[in-house]
């Protein structure tokens, strides 16, 4: 799933762990990387409402961390190991949105390498 924009993004999350480090909040690691992007030139929506549709019902209160020039969803963490739910989080993200690319990028890992996981329906 590797392309040109998840790169820009991924380097731009790379950018913000090397500076900032592990050990901070989700909150500031959402806030960085959103600067950093639009250092990049990338257009970011933090905490966007999205809707999950459940039998005709429109249910609200899904929040997206960031959602990346429309197209890539950004789920944050910033913790020691992922939890398993985090991966299905993320794809439900994907399905309510309807878009196809995701990355889940936990900020807690020593090498932020070691934390960014892509995902796609």
């Amino acid at each position: 799933m590797s392309d040109e924009l998840t790169e820009k993004i991924i380097g731009a999350a790379i950018e913000v762990h090397r500076i900032l480090g592990p050990g901070l909040l989700e909150s500031i690691y959402e806030e960085a990387l959103c600067h950093e992007l639009s250092l990049r030139g990338l257009a970011c929506e933090r905490q966007k409402d999205v809707d999950v549709i459940y039998k005709g019902r429109t249910i609200k209160g899904q929040k997206l961390d960031i959602l990346v020039d429309g197209q890539v969803v950004l789920e944050l963490k910033a913790v020691k190991k992922l939890p398993d739910v985090a991966t299905a989080q993320t794809l439900s993200y994907l399905r309510a949105t309807g878009l196809k690319r995701a990355l889940l990028i936990n900020f807690g890992q020593s090498r932020l390498v070691d934390g960014i996981k892509r995902l796609s329906l």
